[in-house]
């Protein structure tokens, strides 16, 4: 047997019941009783069994097997009108749910913000926020468990699809009564010869540990600790400094006032913030919506705001805005 079932003509063999005739059928559906025969035939071919009586003056009856035909059929309908809803908030900007994975820092450093444009913008709807590591992000990511990250482009590369929205340059946190707040920037040599307080997290100690490599030595660890609140407080009392990268918003988690960022003066290597995803070219309606909001956050604040780095280290800290059209979306407009 050649011939399936289509989800079309299973509508077509309910739509049957519910007229009790062909002709009703076809009139409901406009369509021609040739295309209600041939899903009757088909239906009946699959299943071995006559599904359907005619009976001459009083229309169409079902049979027993086909009673029990009808009976799956209207929870396969049931399912596929379901599946094809669901289908439907892949093109919108506003999905049921959206998972979200983000370096653990971020969390409350950025996205908080970002999701408040995002809901002004396309009304609300659930996130569910996975703060992690660079190597859970990875994982949950190559699992399907996220829609997109949001992190630096900090040790191994992601499988996935990348847009880079800017760069962080890294900066000094120090309580605002050292004396080094008198210094309109500081040198890796001079923070090496201060307790360090150290992000400690999979890739980024790396990251930060190599700063001081390239051009000092290496500073005494006075705490290590996964929590970026953690580093704030230990800073502000007195504990030593620490060497970060994103500069907290007034809107999101700002300093207290015993805090202070002073830019570094040696020229180091610029983490970018970038979002991966698993879509590629074509991703959903909500993720490109979710990077439009990201990036026009960050482009809307400005280097200035976003960053603590010295002019000379500060050009082109912000990409291009991303090209969020689809491959289909790009071609059409190249034909056009």
């Amino acid at each position: 047997m050649n011939n399936r079932l289509t989800f079309r003509q299973v509508e077509y063999l309910r739509e049957i019941d519910r007229q009790g005739s062909i002709a009703g059928a076809c009139k409901e559906l406009r369509i021609s009783q040739s295309s209600i025969l041939a899903a009757i035939r088909v239906a009946e071919e699959t299943t071995g069994a006559r599904l359907f009586n005619r009976r001459k003056g009083h229309g169409i009856e079902l049979t027993p097997a086909g009673q029990k035909f009808l009976v799956s059929a209207r929870r396969f309908l049931a399912a596929g009108s379901d599946f094809f809803t669901s289908l439907d908030q892949f093109s919108r900007s506003r999905p049921a749910t959206v998972r979200l994975g983000c370096f653990s820092p971020l969390g409350a450093l950025l996205i908080p913000p970002v999701l408040k444009r995002f809901v002004a913008a396309h009304g609300d709807c659930e996130f569910i926020l996975f703060e992690g590591d660079q190597i859970e992000l990875r994982n949950w990511l190559a699992t399907g468990a996220l829609d997109l990250v949001v992190t630096y482009d900090i040790g191994e590369e992601y499988g996935s699809a990348i847009t880079p929205i800017c760069k962080f340059p890294a900066h000094a946190l120090v309580r605002a009564d050292d004396p080094l707040t008198e210094k309109g920037a500081v040198s890796m040599e001079e923070l090496s010869q201060r307790p360090l307080i150290l992000l400690d997290l999979p890739e980024t100690r790396t990251y930060l540990m190599a700063l001081f490599d390239f051009v000092a030595r290496r500073p005494k660890v006075g705490l290590r600790t996964r929590s970026y609140e953690t580093i704030r407080s230990a800073v502000s009392n007195g504990l030593g400094v620490s060497v970060l990268n994103i500069r907290p918003s007034l809107e999101a988690s700002p300093d207290g006032p015993d805090l202070k960022r002073i830019p570094i003066s040696d020229k180091l290597r610029q983490p970018t913030l970038l979002v991966a995803d698993p879509y590629g070219e074509q991703k959903p309606g909500y993720v490109r919506a979710f990077i439009h909001a990201l990036y026009r956050y960050l482009a809307d604040l400005g280097p200035e705001r976003f960053s603590v780095v010295l002019p000379e280290f500060a050009q082109d800290l912000l990409y291009p805005e991303p090209d969020l059209r689809g491959r289909n979306e790009r071609a059409a407009s190249r034909t056009s």
